[in-house]
């Protein structure tokens, strides 16, 4: 009879994996090519959750660098939450990343490397744990970037052609 409830229900983590994406960064796929993708937590404050949960955060001008043995992000602006008490948080400070150590020795051997740097993508909630995605990436140069844009152009004429021959 009461084995079918799970003991400390309160406490268990969402389980399910639901994911809401906050904010995204579309600006990054088109300055840098993106090596490789990293998801680390987020160490925050409690208005500052709140307030990404109002989705009142940008990550279009943020960078992280890796510093001793933690990986830092910056110019990620977390707007102040209104109905904070005395405890409102600076929404211009720098937050730590949650990442594994064999992660973040990857990272700064990578980053040491000319050209490579570390972009965050997206900020998302993963069940009830603020998430952030970061990549490894190496910025385009301007012709990779006019490239990619004649890419795009002729394949959406090509749809639109064969949108156009099945009518």
């Amino acid at each position: 009879m009461y084995e079918s409830i799970p003991p400390y229900i309160g406490f268990m983590p969402d389980t399910n994996g639901n994911i809401r994406i906050i904010a995204t960064n579309r600006k990054a796929y088109h300055n840098y090519i993106i090596m490789e993708k990293y998801e680390a937590g987020l160490e925050l404050m409690g208005s500052e959750v709140k307030s990404i949960r109002q989705g009142k955060v940008s990550i279009q001008e943020s960078y992280a660098s890796v510093e001793d043995d933690s990986v830092w992000v910056y110019s990620m602006r977390i707007s102040p939450y209104e109905q904070a008490s005395f405890e409102k948080h600076d929404p211009d400070r720098k937050k730590r990343l949650l990442l594994h150590k064999r992660e973040i020795r990857k990272l700064r051997i990578k980053t040491q490397e000319r050209g490579f740097t570390l972009i965050p993508l997206k900020l998302y909630f993963k069940g009830k744990l603020a998430k952030i995605e970061i990549g490894l990436a190496r910025g385009k140069k301007l012709y990779d970037k006019r490239e990619a844009l004649k890419k795009r152009e002729d394949e959406r004429r090509i749809r639109r052609g064969l949108r156009e021959r099945n009518r």
